[in-house]
């Protein structure tokens, strides 16, 4: 389980494919921590370390994975919002996160409002996934309030923090982003599914 607060960037330095799965190794400050069999969301989706060297480590992310998420997009010298699973004994400071990615999103609209920017996305409603104003959603794994949420899509505001911290400066419109809603809001709306 993760809390979306992402801890640093990683870049992607080596990228192999086989039998349809997509090896990805990473260059971070946190790399020479890690240990094989350690769960680490990258962009959101929860991977497993499968090899290290100095300074780098490897995941491997199935068809899948690739299907659901903006991997199949991946690039030598991308930069992934990296972040480790929650302690128990720590505090949980974004929201419950689980790294498995509902869908992707397209960005539609990018503002500068002198101080933070305003994100919007869109996305397919048909699979079933809302979101909902002041709920949470995980964008490329960050933990982020949403604003102005319509039936397929969705604004979110960010601080210069999360901005200079995170991928999300590197987001323009068209670009892909990973997203997981909310897993409370998604148990309510199959229950509600169900009662109707």
């Amino acid at each position: 389980m993760f809390t979306g607060i992402i801890e640093t960037l990683g870049k992607v330095v080596e990228l192999q494919s086989a039998e349809g799965n997509l090896h990805i190794t990473v260059e971070s400050e946190i790399s020479g921590e890690l240990k094989i069999d350690q769960s680490v969301a990258h962009n959101g989706v929860c991977l497993t370390v499968v090899a290290m060297s100095e300074g780098t480590h490897t995941v491997t992310a199935i068809e899948e994975t690739l299907n659901k998420t903006n991997f199949g997009e991946l690039k030598i010298g991308a930069l992934l919002n990296l972040e480790r699973c929650m302690q128990m004994n720590g505090r949980l400071d974004g929201h419950i996160v689980q790294g498995h990615v509902d869908q992707t999103a397209v960005c539609v609209g990018l503002k500068e409002l002198g101080g933070s920017w305003e994100y919007t996305f869109e996305y397919d409603a048909t699979k079933g996934n809302v979101t909902v104003e002041k709920g949470s959603i995980c964008i490329n794994g960050i933990s982020l309030t949403v604003v102005n949420s319509q039936r397929n899509s969705f604004s979110v505001a960010i601080i210069p923090y999360t901005f200079e911290h995170t991928n999300l400066k590197h987001v323009r419109e068209g670009s892909i982003v990973n997203l997981e809603f909310d897993i409370i809001g998604k148990y309510v709306a199959r229950l509600m599914g169900k009662i109707i």
